[in-house]
């Protein structure tokens, strides 16, 4: 009996290719991804793939821009869970120590989508912002929000705001990867929460420069 493979609606194998892109890079990561297996999954052969997609390459951007999508929906769902009723600096302080421990633990939970998701990018230009096809990608572009938010609520001074993100980024992002690769991996999960924890404090530390709390009322309520 010949093997059951993925089914698409007529006109929309792109879809269906990216689909079972994410499908494979969910176990296997980036290199699980490639042409002859996303269509051999959906049913269609090589050649078709070529329609939409130019090479494996533009295959891989198209399913790393939905692996971001799918940490830029986590980062969310985690920040529309701030508590209400906190003063706005505290709750912008709150928000973006929520989009950290997020991407913590969307790296630890979905760790072929992880190593995907900026597996590649658009080469740097001027501007040190991390885009996908012109685009700056939906997790980074979270994070700016956020920390553009923190200066408006008065929780962080406008002159450390440029490249902050840069900073939170790379304490995050390096804790993830040794979280996912490294020996960190191995220790039992309250005690990589308790580090991811203590990772995203330092950060958020030093971006604000000061362990000081924020003033009651700063930035209006």
């Amino acid at each position: 009996m010949a093997a059951q493979t993925r089914t698409y609606h007529h006109g929309d194998l792109r879809r269906a290719l990216i689909d079972e892109g994410l499908h494979l890079a969910r176990t296997g990561g980036p290199a699980a991804v490639s042409l002859r297996e996303v269509t051999r999954a959906v049913g269609v052969s090589p050649n078709a793939a070529y329609r939409h997609f130019a090479d494996r390459e533009h295959l891989v951007r198209a399913v790393a821009a939905e692996a971001q999508l799918a940490l830029a929906r986590a980062i969310i769902a985690r920040v529309d869970a701030t508590p209400p009723g906190l003063p706005a600096a505290e709750a912008s302080i709150e928000r973006l120590r929520r989009v950290g421990l997020a991407y913590i633990d969307f790296a630890r939970a979905e760790r072929g989508w992880f190593e995907l998701a900026f597996a590649t990018q658009d080469p740097q230009g001027s501007a040190a912002i991390v885009t996908l096809d012109d685009e700056v990608v939906a997790p980074f572009q979270l994070l700016l929000d956020t920390l553009d938010a923190m200066v408006d609520a008065g929780a962080l001074v406008p002159e450390r705001r440029p490249y902050a993100e840069w900073a939170c980024w790379s304490a995050v992002h390096g804790f993830a990867d040794i979280a996912v690769h490294g020996p960190v991996q191995w220790q039992p999960a309250p005690v990589i929460d308790a580090l991811a924890a203590a990772v995203v404090e330092s950060a958020i530390v030093a971006v604000r420069g000061t362990t000081t709390p924020v003033a009651a009322g700063a930035g209006g309520s």
